[in-house]
């Protein structure tokens, strides 16, 4: 079981951040990533569309034996987290990139006003609020949905004018002034890291979602000794819609070119 590999989702191709963190953290770890790209992007779908994909995707995890699942992705950890935990049962644990981002903002942000920025769904949904709610330290979030952002960054528009332009408009609005953090709410952020950096002057603290998720999956497998016990790792990639663009763009998100392979999710 410790050589099973770590199963990965997301909507598109966005969670390679992730999948590109944790092989980071864990160099030995072997992994399998779905990006559900005939449906992307789930941030303007239904919960009932996201849960069903996701339960679709789920499946094939669990086919493949997946010693843990990781939703690489805010709106489909928003929508179908708790039905995923259910549906898995014991075969296997189901992380979400929301639940780790939380607990961090408990421990390093007490008593402090958080950003949040993501994909409609992620803000629409409250869940971030409700959490960090239950934490009980004091924490005030602000939400603030940003859907110019994802298309941006899949078109490549990012480190030029037109990015710091967007970029700008959003942070600038009211609603986030005075925020000590920023949740970078969605898996494609992390490519913008440094530009909404660059615009708070290093003076707030921009959270990666990716970062802190790879930590949570390490600590995860180290508590359960699931850990690889060695051996060279192996890394599939599948998506449910292939276009050449789309496997032209995982440089973007993995830090390197990677060969996708079709998969047809709905028979």
């Amino acid at each position: 079981m410790n050589n099973a590999p770590i199963g990965i989702f997301d909507s598109g191709i966005g969670g390679l951040t992730v999948a590109s963190a944790i092989r980071r953290l864990m160099p030995d770890e072997s992994m399998i990533y779905f990006g559900d790209t005939a449906h992307l992007p789930y941030g303007e779908k239904s919960e009932a569309a996201v849960q069903a994909y996701s339960v679709k995707i789920a499946d094939v995890m669990l086919q493949k034996g997946c010693k843990v699942i990781v939703i690489a992705c805010n709106s489909a950890s928003s929508s179908a987290y708790e039905l995923l935990k259910e549906y898995a049962g014991r075969r296997t644990k189901i992380i979400n990139v929301i639940d780790p981002m939380v607990d961090f903002i408990g421990e390093q942000h007490q008593n402090e006003k958080i950003g949040l920025i993501g994909t409609r769904r992620t803000v629409n949904s409250n869940v971030y609020h409700q959490k960090i709610a239950r934490l009980h330290r004091n924490i005030e979030l602000a939400s603030l949905a940003t859907p110019l952002l994802v298309p941006m960054i899949e078109e490549g528009f990012f480190h030029q004018r037109i990015s710091h332009d967007i970029i700008e408009k959003y942070l600038e609005d009211e609603t986030l002034q005075g925020v000590r953090a920023l949740i970078l709410g969605c898996t494609h952020y992390p490519l913008i890291h440094d530009e909404i950096a660059d615009f708070y002057q290093n003076g707030v603290d921009v959270l990666d979602s990716s970062e802190v998720t790879a930590r949570y999956v390490h600590d995860y497998l180290k508590s359960e000794e699931l850990l690889s016990s060695g051996g060279e790792p192996t890394y599939e990639f599948l998506v449910s819609d292939y276009t050449d663009s789309f496997e032209a763009s995982t440089q973007l998100f993995f830090g390197e070119r990677v060969h996708l392979e079709y998969y047809r999710l709905w028979e």
